[in-house]
């Protein structure tokens, strides 16, 4: 009577566990091996009701059947759900998906029975004596639940000190039963009455605590943690003692420090990682690893009495938030050069513009009139030509003002040249692969094609300029031809000067040639190493 009472209020109970996982729980693998957990002891009890109102052998052995499927299902899938539970699911993966198999095998040993007698060699009407099968699959299914209850000890035991709350219930309520089952097997005991499925009224106690106090399977809970492993700061938690009772993925890769440590050994690990001094006061600091920025803060919770029960490190990735400082610094600098070159443009450029204009104007009035002085017309021009070479210069300049990306190679550097030229055509072509093993004479370059274009507008007359430029393996040449008037005898003058110093200076050639009214060219030859016997010819 008593055992019947007892075993129906266990299955009550682990039918109510039932519906509140249904209810409280989300369909999620977990929750699934724990509700086999519960319908195979759903079964094993409904087999004790049934044995004990069974009046035949037919009776009797349907009973055992249904418990038999029960405790077939239990020990493999307490096992996963353990595994599930601790995270070691990945590493026993293909273990876990075996376990089933077992399962299945000894209860096909069990229904088979009647013809093999392995299972049980003896099964009457309350007279059974199990067989060797039997013995087998209790040794198989008592290390099974041990090592699920070894997998709660290993992953929830914080530095290996104390379980969490709902590891213990969940562990107490699986090992009781089951060290009251052993002694029962081995006959160290010999009670009257079946004891095992009385002591899972217990096992339900410990499983609704489980669920109902501390949210076992809750949706909430799991996907709090679910979220806190996924975000990309670290999340460490201490205790009331200083003590590490969790840190989440993030803080896993950060921190190689063990669960359970205390805040001291926490704290240097950080200092000597980042070399940033703090202490277990420290409310918020930003600290440097791995050319990385973190901020730390750090919280606590205190209960009713306003006494702290947790501290809490947060320890976020602000690298990002570096950058678009950068960003914006870079973004500020550029609009007040943008802004700077733009009143240029306007003022001095359109005052260039302006002279050019009039210097035309006059030139042209006075190729109209007799008895002109021929320098008056000669100074006409050469206003002229400066205020042309000054716009091309000005405009040079203004590109340089607004941005220094040209400055990154050698075509850029000639492109920003000739794009700031009007009124004469300019032909680039770039001969060979450009490398970084260049970038040295981007500087040179850029004045010289510069320098060598403004003569070609002040001097020249010409209305077509050409441009080569040849990477070879061992040197850069640079060829630049004009079609304007030419000259007969070349004058080094400041201009010319400054390119072959500029030229010389990075240990290359420069030649300069010309026949009147066949234009003139400049041919500069820069070596990828210096050359000390390098010299310049004009």
């Amino acid at each position: 009577m008593i055992q019947t009472i007892v075993s129906s209020f266990a299955l009550i109970g682990m039918i109510c566990a039932v519906i509140w996982v249904l209810t409280s729980g989300n369909d999620n693998r977990l929750t699934r091996l724990f509700m086999f957990c519960q319908i195979s002891i759903i079964l094993w009890l409904i087999s004790q009701l049934m044995l004990h109102f069974s009046v035949n052998t037919r009776q009797f052995w349907i009973s055992c059947v249904i418990g038999n499927i029960g405790i077939c299902i239990l020990p493999p899938f307490w096992f996963m759900f353990a595994a599930e539970y601790s995270d070691f699911c990945n590493k026993l993966r293909k273990f876990c998906n075996l376990l089933p198999i077992i399962s299945a095998v000894f209860l096909i040993c069990v229904i088979t029975n009647p013809w093999h007698h392995k299972y049980y060699t003896v099964y009457e009407y309350r007279n059974v004596i199990h067989g060797v099968i039997y013995y087998i699959s209790q040794v198989i299914y008592n290390i099974l639940l041990l090592s699920g209850i070894v997998l709660m000890f290993i992953k929830h035991s914080p530095g290996n000190r104390r379980m969490t709350k709902q590891s213990l219930l969940l562990t107490l309520g699986v090992i009781v039963p089951m060290f009251i089952n052993l002694l029962t097997v081995l006959n160290i005991i010999r009670p009257k009455i079946e004891l095992t499925p009385m002591f899972f009224s217990f096992s339900v106690v410990m499983i609704l605590i489980a669920i109902g106090r501390y949210g076992l399977l809750n949706i909430n809970r799991i996907a709090i943690k679910d979220t806190i492993d996924s975000i990309n700061s670290a999340v460490v938690v201490f205790d009331a003692d200083d003590l590490m009772t969790y840190k989440n993925t993030y803080a896993e890769k950060l921190i190689s420090v063990r669960t359970g440590a205390p805040l001291d050994e926490v704290i240097a690990a950080v200092r000597e990682k980042t070399g940033t001094e703090l202490d277990k006061n420290t409310d918020s600091c930003e600290l440097i690893f791995n050319e990385n920025f973190y901020n730390i803060k750090q919280n606590f919770c205190t209960n009713k009495n306003g006494e702290r029960i947790a501290r809490i490190i947060i320890i976020n990735n602000v690298s990002e938030y570096h950058e678009l400082l950068d960003t914006e610094k870079k973004l500020s600098l550029e609009k007040e050069r943008n802004r700077i070159a733009q009143e240029i443009h306007d003022s001095a450029g359109h005052t260039f513009t302006m002279i050019s204009s009039l210097s035309r104007i006059i030139d042209a009035d006075l190729r109209n009139k007799k008895d002109v002085p021929a320098e008056a017309v000669d100074f006409i021009r050469e206003i002229d030509g400066l205020s042309r070479s000054g716009v091309t210069q000005l405009r040079c300049s203004i590109n340089n003002l607004r941005s220094d990306e040209f400055m990154t190679s050698v075509t850029s550097a000639i492109n920003t040249v000739t794009s700031a030229v009007r009124g004469i055509d300019i032909d680039v072509c770039t001969q060979g692969e450009e490398d970084e093993s260049f970038g040295f004479c981007v500087n040179a370059v850029y004045d010289n094609t510069r320098e060598t274009i403004t003569n070609a507008i002040r001097y020249s007359g010409a209305d077509r300029i050409d441009i080569i430029v040849k990477f070879l393996s061992d040197k850069l040449e640079l060829y630049i031809f004009d079609n304007g008037c030419g000259c007969s005898s070349i004058k080094e003058n400041n201009g010319l000067r400054g390119i072959c110093e500029r030229t010389k200076a990075l240990g290359g050639t420069v030649k300069f040639s010309s026949v009147e009214g066949e234009g003139f060219t400049t041919t500069i030859k820069i070596p990828k190493q210096k050359s000390e016997n390098s010299g310049i010819s004009a």
